[in-house]
This record gives C-alpha cells, structure tokens and sequence, in this order.
C-alpha cells in the first residue's frame, strides 16, 4: 500500500443550504479540509454560495434535489407528482415511498433535473463537472435512468455511486439508519450498469456514510480509508473501475460540515432541518480541520484533489 498514490475529493455537500453552512464549508476548504463542494441550487443561500465558490475558485459540482424542499422548475411549482399536500418536495422517505407507488411522474424528474443543471450553470458560469443527488435519490429506481439520460445529454462525466466498504462491520449505526444505508447500497449497486452504460464515472471508493455527524472523527476517517483502500486492491477489476496500472487509486469521502443554521433562516423553502440544526455538523467541521488529519495526509501520499483533477 505504501506505493500507491491516493487521489481524494474531500466533498462539502449541501452548499448553498444557509448562509451559516456556507461559511462552513468555505471556512474547510480554505483549510485546506474539503477539496470540493456539492451546490443544492434550491438552497436558501444557494447564489451567495456561487459567489463563494468564485471568489475562493472552489471546485464545484450538483447536488441535485429532488426530496427536500421546492422544485427550481416553475411549472412544477404549482401541480406536480413530485410535490406533497404542502407543496413542497415528497422528503427523503416519502420520495421513497411515493416512487414505489409509481405516484412519481419520471418526465417531471427530467425536467426538474434539466432545470437545476440549467440554474447551476446560470449560477456558477460553467456546467457542473460532477453531479450527485441529495439523499442518494439518484440511486433510485427509474430515476436512476432519468439521471444518466442527463448527465449524457449535457456532457457531465463524474457522478457518485455511495458503496461503501467495510459498512456492514460499523457496529456504531443505529438499526434504523443501517435498514437506509444498505438500501441506498442495494439501489447503488442496481445502478452500475445504467451509469456504465451511459458512460458516466465515479471514484474508485466512495466513503462518507460510516463517518457522518457525531460518527466522524480522525480515526474513523483513517480507517475507512485504510479498509476500502485494502477492499479495493484485492478485488477484480470492472469495467468502471479498471485496476490502475499506474497505481493510483481514487476517493471520494462525502461530509457534511458547517456552523449549525439558525431557523427560520435556511433550508430549500421550508427552513432548515433537524440535522442542519444540530451540533453534529459543528463537530464535522471540527474534526476535518484538525491538524494531525491533515498530517496523515501527507505521510500516506493522499493527495487532495476535486473531480476535475482526476
């Protein structure tokens, strides 16, 4: 392991969520903690964060929203499958739980997809280089193909498949959250060949739902690291992930950090939620810019680096 060259995309998500979680997120990455930052363009302070990605030149990519929140897409804004009795999106369940109904109208997807690659480049000035989903909706069923059509069509190369590994061995989830976490993993792993065939890449190793919140710390990041770095050089190669002759392997690690939002400031039109209120995402922050993280760094040749480096 020791000749191996790691490539790792340290990546803030929800950018643009409040003002709060912005300076966060700029606060890691002028640390030099996070390497890249996933915008939500439906996000409260989603433009202020365009502006800060500018002005710092942070790598930024889509976190693309179609559970939390309004739709970017004005016709969808007033009659839609995608919203609820509120008028707002389904949630990170209900959006589960409607699609499985087939209550969801795939082409409204489309369009609202379509509609938020569209305000992030009118945003930012550029297409986003990579485009994940908030809570792991890209993953889903059928939305999954929706999603690849998209990204083919306006030439976005990079996306995130959340499989991680040594996940069944973190005894420290509680029941309930593992019961989503190895749904989104079983939803990952169906969704491979659709983004294969539509000729769409990710990292070799994703990391980020064993370390999230009050579960992150220095040693939990060394080892998700250590055991998927193991994990993936002892498996075969596969055509999105041939095993690199040059000896280079790459990362993703997903945080969430920033300065806990004060309602009714924040959110994506219905103010902030529980997980953006609480300490945990303080904690986050503090954690990734400890010094002996970045040192570990160093001394492993891991090489921070965004999407657009790889």
């Amino acid at each position: 392991l020791r000749m191996l060259q790691v490539k790792l995309i340290v990546t803030g998500d929800d950018f643009g969520y409040c003002p709060r979680r912005n300076q966060g997120i700029v606060d890691c990455f002028l640390a030099g903690a996070v390497s890249n930052v996933s915008l939500l363009v439906n996000g409260s302070a989603a433009a202020d964060a365009a502006k800060l990605a500018r002005r710092y030149n942070i790598p930024i990519g889509l976190h693309a929203n179609l559970s939390e929140g309004s739709p970017v897409c004005e016709v969808l804004r007033t009659n839609s499958t995608l919203l609820n009795q509120d008028g707002f999106f389904h949630g990170k369940m209900g959006f589960r739980t409607a699609l499985s109904k087939g209550l969801l109208n795939m082409s409204e997807v489309k369009q609202e997809l379509k509609a938020q690659v569209e305000l992030f480049q009118e945003l930012t000035g550029h297409l986003p280089p990579h485009m994940d989903g908030h809570q792991h909706v890209h993953v889903l069923p059928e939305v999954r193909h929706v999603f690849a059509e998209v990204l083919e069509e306006y030439g976005i190369k990079y996306t995130r498949v959340p499989i991680e590994p040594g996940l069944h061995q973190c005894d420290w989830i509680p029941p309930s959250l593992m019961d989503f976490y190895l749904g989104v993993e079983e939803d990952s792993f169906n969704t491979v060949d659709v983004f294969t065939r539509h000729g769409i890449r990710w990292p070799d190793i994703y990391i980020g739902l064993s370390t999230m919140g009050k579960n992150m710390s220095v040693n939990n990041i060394w080892s998700a690291i250590d055991t998927a770095i193991v994990e993936f050089t002892s498996k075969a190669p596969s055509p999105a992930h041939p095993t690199p002759r040059s000896g280079t392997v790459t990362i993703e690690l997903m945080v969430h950090p920033g300065y806990p939002s004060v309602p009714p400031v924040g959110g994506c039109g219905e103010g902030p939620d529980d997980f953006s209120q609480s300490w945990e995402r303080l904690h986050e922050l503090q954690t990734l810019i400890k010094p002996e993280l970045q040192s570990h760094y160093k001394t492993r040749n891991i090489q921070l680096c965004s999407f657009k480096d790889l």
